[in-house]
Parts: C-alpha cells; structure tokens; sequence
C-alpha cells in the first residue's frame, strides 16, 4: 500500500532482459538514508514491484511477463529518471490517498496549460476508466497522487503545483507522452458494484443503499 507521495526520483542503471521477463536495477538516495531491504514493496512509477539485491543507493527488481504486458517498464533504459516510492507504514500519515501499485492503463498528456507556476494538464480517459474518475477526486499518475480538477467524455484534468513538478518527473514530461494510471480504489469498488447491481436487474438506488448504509445511515 502506498499514499502517492514521492519519497524520491531515482536513475535506472540497468534493464535486461529474463526470458519473457526482465530485471530492472535503479539508482537511488533516499532522504531518511534507509535503503529498501530485500522483500520490500517499491512503486516505481506507480508499480509496484519487490526489491531484490539492495545496497545502499541501489535496488534491484524482477519484472514478470504481466508487469511488463500491463505497465510501460519494460520501455525504460538507462538514465531515464523514475519516481519512487516505499510502502506506507502502518500508523504513517496518510499524505495523499490509498494507492495498491496497480496500474489500471497507460494515458496520454493531451495538453499542458502553464499558469503563474502551475500548470494545468489534460489527460486522456479510456472509456471503461471513465466511471471511476470523478471531479475533486483522487488518481495516481506515474505514482502521483492527483486531485482531479475537470472532467469530460474522454478526458480528465488535474492540477500541478511548482512542488510536484520540482520533486517528481513530471514537470519533465511533454505533450504527447504516455503515463500509467491508477484510479482510487474506493471508485473501483463502487463501479463494479453499480455494474453487477444492473447485470442482476436490481435498481441503482438500492445497489448505493448497499454501499452507505441506506437511509439514516
């Protein structure tokens, strides 16, 4: 589990190819000095992988055939900076909001919009994401929490402030390029809740009264 805040940007030194997978090594320092160990989770760009091979600025992590169908690490090489984050503790503030390390698609930046600083991004949305992205809620990109500030059809947008781009790789990316998505784990639920709710021919109304208690809850 992790919060989307990034602990910090680290280097890839290596990839190489396994068989169907592949073995990623990357450079890192992290603030407080403490190196992943051997078994921790790590969301690299929002992945979350398991750390293998640790040294003190260094990891290393396998890549299985489903990591490398599902997220954009297998187009890393060298040099390519990375945002890096380690599992939440328990009891930890929980900065951002609940991210699994799940990467749900790969999107495209269709538009950056600088302002005073900030800047605003517009985002593609694949259809079948639509229904778990909603306005003022929660999205992870390349392992970022995000607050979704417009939505519409096809398309989502959010808002950067001069610390996420200084901090993360984002403020390094360009239009055009590709992203992985996480949606919120709570839009996720809920969607399928509502989906199975309507495939069994049970009312919508009832399928949230599930959800919240229904009424005086």
């Amino acid at each position: 589990m992790f919060t989307g805040l990034i602990e910090t940007v680290g280097r890839v030194r290596q990839i190489e190819r396994r068989g169907a997978g592949a073995r990623l090594v990357i450079d890192a320092v992290w603030s407080d000095g403490e190196a992943p160990r051997h078994g921790d989770s790590v969301a690299v760009d929002g992945a979350c992988l398991t750390a293998t091979d640790p040294g003190p600025e260094r990891f290393a992590a396998d890549l299985s055939p489903e990591t490398l169908s599902r997220t954009l690490l297998g187009q890393l090489r060298p040099g390519r900076t990375v945002n890096l984050e380690r599992a939440v503790r328990l009891g930890d503030r929980l900065g951002g909001h609940l991210v699994l390390g799940h990467v749900d698609a790969h999107i495209r930046v269709v538009a950056i919009t600088p302002d005073s600083g900030f800047q605003r991004w517009r985002m593609s949305l694949p259809p079948e994401r639509l229904a778990e992205v909603a306005d003022k809620g929660s999205v992870t990109l390349n392992g970022v929490s995000l607050t979704v500030s417009a939505i519409g059809p096809d398309w989502f947008e959010v808002a950067l402030i001069p610390e996420t781009l200084s901090a993360t790789t984002l403020g390094a990316l360009t239009v055009g390029e590709q992203l992985h998505l996480e949606t919120d784990v709570i839009a996720k639920y809920v969607a399928r809740r509502l989906a199975v709710t309507e495939t069994d021919g049970s009312s919508r109304r009832s399928a949230i009264d599930d959800l919240f208690g229904g009424e005086g809850a």
